[in-house]
């Protein structure tokens, strides 16, 4: 039995082939057949190809960033990035065929591109565009005079743009009123779920999620409105009005637990109510048929839920009575200064830049010096696998291989038996389709589904026909090499794991979150305690997305990630149980005695400072003692569970 077990592939290596469960998205699936289809037929029918080419180029690039729910959002993903791929691509086909001057070039758009990818989700767009687009106006050839393919791939941006925004008059604020009552489904489902450990954890995560983005949009929108426009000041609040819920939901977790009595079914019900009344827009006297409450956390769910029901309901919350909890967005000027501040002297923005200027100076001086068929492809790949956000290098390159040889096969069937001209229209409906649909699947379908369409328009803009396959594929294999050498290998902090400094600084963040929630009377402020246990869980999620990434990659990191995902979880549950903790506090449970806060912070920060700078747990028995009937038992058993995780022997996990 050990024999086949030996033959299985590492998780780590195939991961990433498994399809995510997520549906398909038939309102993308069709703007993307529009949107490059039509400038196809558009260019057969005015007998410029090459130009219909063009614009469904940019087509596919405002595609691939439509990645937002808001419509105000959505604009900014797919307008910005296009001006910066109308700058690559002037920049690269000014150097189209020059040699070292167009290395030289490249290697400084990967540099910056880079270096802005760490500013935030539009601006990694955007600085993808410069830098793809760049690759292929040095490595294609494009119609003359130097304005015209930007402004076709512009162009292409916009029709995309344009099928975008056809329901912003109808729909304007339905994607922020659908993120504030999925966060209320999402609340329904975590209370419904306490007492079933494994349920609940996962289903806590998504409130998380849930609650991150419906403040991100609702925020966003109301930092470009007048502070009081009604309906974001009632959808501000309603968002509000469900922190409490959140809160309560570990209290009631615990105590399911320990007496071990659930929730009653009505409760999530409520939240399912309320939730379907933010989405209709409803408002009146809210009808709750709640049992009685008897212990302290069922006094918090009943009192929260009863306050949400309130402001749910409420036609004109008071807009002084609303506070932006998570903090509104600083005056543009201010933000651009902290931006350029951090990307100018940010270590890991250089280093990031070095390492994608490296790979594409290899990449591009392999195709423009050396005596080998001319290709694009080869740094085109280099980019899409070194991108930072788009998982771990290692898998991204295994990934890109097969799903560029997957999409070859279907490139290559269409290349052999479709005739160039009309027929091309509708293959490029279907294959357009697939984008969206397969996106969703995971980055290896994505690859797979992207790869036929470029090669399509790329034969249409070379006229290479079937001949350009299998060049395709060799060079897709060159720039994962140079990614997999130049991009990762060489760059030790790539496969030596640095992922115990990202937990070290949440475990010292939670440890000021207890000093926090049990301060001193005189010191308690309910505002910043709220903002900081937001700030808090949205930290540990980006710290579980790091972990995530990190187990996709070979050993030692991925071993190493794999050691260290236990106190992950175990650091969320003591989150957790500091907030159940200050929940029964606020209902009736006795305060904890100052030195038992005091004990459970220092163990906290002995173990914060113990994460810093090491690959190997070492199991730690905390002395933590107390009144075991008290607030602060279940945050103490959750601290001594954190100690006392060990990893495999170190030898381990160096295999």
């Amino acid at each position: 039995m050990a024999r086949p077990g030996r033959l299985t592939p590492p998780t780590w290596l195939t991961a990433g082939l498994r399809p995510a469960p997520a549906p398909i998205p038939w309102a993308a699936v069709a703007r993307a057949s529009i949107a490059l289809s039509a400038p196809l037929a558009v260019g057969f029918a005015t007998d410029q190809p090459v130009y219909g080419a063009l614009v469904s180029m940019g087509a596919l690039s405002g595609v691939i960033g439509d990645t937002a729910d808001a419509y105000r959002m959505r604009f900014h993903n797919i307008a910005v990035p296009q001006l910066f791929g109308a700058l690559g691509v002037t920049l690269g086909s000014l150097v189209y065929g020059d040699g070292w001057p167009a290395v030289i070039v490249l290697t400084l758009i990967a540099l910056v591109s880079g270096m802005i990818s760490s500013i935030g989700a539009v601006a990694s767009a955007s600085g993808l565009l410069l830098l793809l687009n760049a690759v292929v106006g040095a490595g294609l050839p494009m119609p003359d005079p130097w304005w015209k393919p930007p402004l076709l791939l512009t162009l292409g941006g916009a029709v995309v743009l344009a099928l975008t925004l056809l329901g912003w008059p109808l729909r304007g604020l339905v994607p922020e009123r659908t993120a504030v009552a999925g966060t209320y489904r999402a609340v329904a489902d975590v209370l419904e779920a306490a007492g079933t450990p494994p349920a609940y954890e996962e289903r806590r995560q998504a409130v998380t999620a849930s609650l991150n983005q419906a403040y991100d949009l609702v925020l966003a929108r109301r930092a470009r409105e007048h502070g009081r426009a009604p309906i974001l000041v009632r959808l501000l609040a309603q968002l509000n009005a469900v922190i409490p819920l959140v809160e309560a939901a570990p209290a009631a977790h615990i105590a399911a637990l320990r007496f071990h009595r659930p929730l009653p079914p009505a409760i999530p019900a409520a939240v399912r109510d309320l939730a379907d009344a933010v989405e209709e827009g409803r408002t009146g006297t809210p009808a709750l048929d709640l049992p009685r409450p008897g212990r302290p956390a069922e006094k918090a769910v009943d009192h929260a839920l009863r306050h949400a029901a309130t402001v749910v309901h409420s036609a004109e919350p008071n807009p002084y009575n609303v506070d932006d909890r998570l903090g509104r967005p600083a005056a543009l000027r201010v933000r651009a200064r902290r931006v350029a501040r951090g990307v100018l002297f940010s270590e890991a923005s250089w280093r990031y830049g070095l390492r994608l200027a490296l790979c594409i100076g290899l990449a591009q001086a392999l195709v423009s010096l050396i005596d080998v068929p001319r290709s694009y492809w080869v740094a085109l790949t280099v980019t899409f696998v070194m991108k930072p956000d788009f998982g771990s290098v290692f898998s991204r390159a295994v990934l890109r291989a097969f799903g560029t040889a997957v999409g070859l096969v279907t490139a290559a069937l269409v290349l052999a038996e479709v005739p160039r001209g009309w027929w091309d229209v509708p293959v490029m409906v279907v294959l357009a389709g697939l984008i969206p649909a397969f996106s969703a699947k995971g980055y290896a379908f994505q690859t797979a589904a992207i790869t036929p369409v470029i090669l399509l328009l790329s034969d249409l803009i070379n006229r290479q026909g079937f001949d350009l396959v299998l060049p395709r594929l060799y060079d897709s294999l060159i720039g994962c090499g140079i990614a997999l050498v130049a991009g990762y290998l060489l760059w030790p902090e790539s496969w030596h794991s640095r992922i115990g400094d990202r937990l070290a600084d949440s475990v010292a963040d939670t440890a000021a979150y207890v000093a926090r929630a049990f301060c001193a009377p005189e010191e308690e402020d309910p505002g910043a305690r709220v903002r900081a246990r937001r700030k808090l869980y949205r930290d540990l999620s980006s710290v579980r997305s790091e972990f995530q990434r990190a187990l996709t990659e070979p050993p030692p990191t991925g071993t190493v990630a794999s050691a260290w995902w236990p106190l992950v979880v175990a650091v969320e549950r003591i989150v957790d149980a500091t907030t159940a903790a200050r929940v029964r506090v606020n209902h009736g449970a006795p305060p904890p005695d100052p030195a038992e806060v005091e004990a459970v912070e220092q163990q906290l920060r002995e173990l914060a400072d113990g994460l810093r700078g090491t690959d190997v747990l070492v199991e730690v028995r905390a002395e933590l003692t107390g009144d075991e009937e008290g607030v602060l038992a279940p945050l103490r058993q959750e601290v001594r569970a954190a100690r006392a995780i060990a990893t495999p022997r170190a030898t381990a996990v160096k295999d």
